[in-house]
C-alpha cells in the first residue's frame, strides 16, 4: 500500500506572511504556484514529490481546526459511495488536479463533521 498521508495544505488569510512563517520555521524555500482561484506553497518532499503546501482562497479559512489532510485510496468514486453510506458528505466531488502527472482528489466531511480529502491516481 502506498503511504497513507497523500498531502495536506494548512489554510492561510496573509499568504506571504504564513510562507515566510514556515520558511523560516523550518529554514526552507518553498515553490509557490499561483492558480485561478488559489495560491500554494509547496513545502519540499522526497523524490521532488511535494508532501504538502500552504493554501490560499476564500473558502479556506484557518483555525484551530484548519489543516487538511488527504488520504490515498485505490478509487475515489468507490471510497465516496461508502464515505455516503456510512453518513459522511462529499463536500468537493472528485476533481482532475490540473498539473501533468497528478491524479484526482476529492474532499467528504465524516461522519462528524471533519474534512478528510482523499487522492488517487486514477
Amino acid at each position: 500500500m502506498k503511504r497513507l498521508v497523500a498531502f495536506f495544505e494548512i489554510p492561510c488569510k496573509d499568504f506571504d506572511r504564513a510562507v515566510k512563517f514556515y520558511e523560516s520555521t523550518f529554514g526552507i524555500s518553498m515553490s509557490k504556484c499561483d492558480c485561478e482561484h488559489e495560491k500554494m506553497a509547496f513545502f519540499p518532499g522526497e523524490d521532488g514529490k511535494n508532501s504538502g503546501a500552504i493554501s490560499w482562497a476564500e473558502d479556506f479559512i484557518p483555525s484551530q481546526n484548519g489543516v487538511l489532510i488527504s488520504l490515498n485510496c485505490e478509487d475515489i468514486s468507490a471510497s465516496l459511495a461508502i464515505v455516503e453510506s456510512k453518513g459522511g458528505k462529499v463536500v468537493i466531488p472528485k476533481t482532475k488536479i490540473e498539473v501533468e502527472g497528478l491524479g484526482y482528489f476529492c474532499v467528504f466531511a465524516d461522519c462528524e463533521g471533519n474534512h478528510i480529502g482523499l487522492y488517487s491516481d486514477k
